[in-house]
């Protein structure tokens, strides 16, 4: 993997170097790959490694696996489980976190936010010295195309 000049100030970019990482072809497809996604689309590992290979990358699904653990740990994805057997990933937003609601017929997910939610999770990390660097609440459900019987199941 060969390191990326510095070109230009992205934050993503000198979060990875400030840490000690550096910033490879791979994880600047990767990370770019997120940034292009539309709001409220998340990314498997296999879609992700689906779109290195539309791109022309040469890059193992467990590469794809490693960073996207590695840019989780350092705060630059949201790791999320939607309760489907694997996880998915987005980029995370300066903003208020959202958070979201699932439905269990269809797997639809809906992003909402809430200011009560992200306090509570700040006031019980500090009740116990924690920084909170991520805070997530998941709803789950009956969309109400599954509640009235109207879905079929995917997404």
């Amino acid at each position: 993997m060969e390191d990326i000049p510095e070109t230009g100030t992205d934050p993503l970019f000198d979060s990875l170097r400030k840490r000690g990482h550096r910033i490879t072809a791979q994880r600047e497809t990767i990370l770019q790959i997120f940034k292009e996604q539309e709001s409220g689309h998340h990314l498997s590992a296999e879609e992700l490694h689906a779109k290195l290979l539309e791109r022309g990358g040469n890059v193992s699904l467990a590469t794809a696996y490693r960073t996207l653990k590695l840019l989780s740990s350092l705060g630059l994805l949201r790791e999320l489980d939607f309760a489907e057997g694997h996880k998915h990933y987005e980029l995370k937003q300066d903003t208020l976190p959202h958070q979201h609601i699932i439905c269990t017929g269809c797997n639809t997910t809906l992003e909402f936010e809430d200011h009560f939610l992200e306090e509570a999770g700040q006031k019980i990390g500090a009740r116990y010295n924690f920084e909170v660097i991520d805070a997530q609440f998941k709803i789950f459900g009956l969309c109400p195309n599954c509640k009235t019987g109207k879905s079929s199941k995917g997404r």
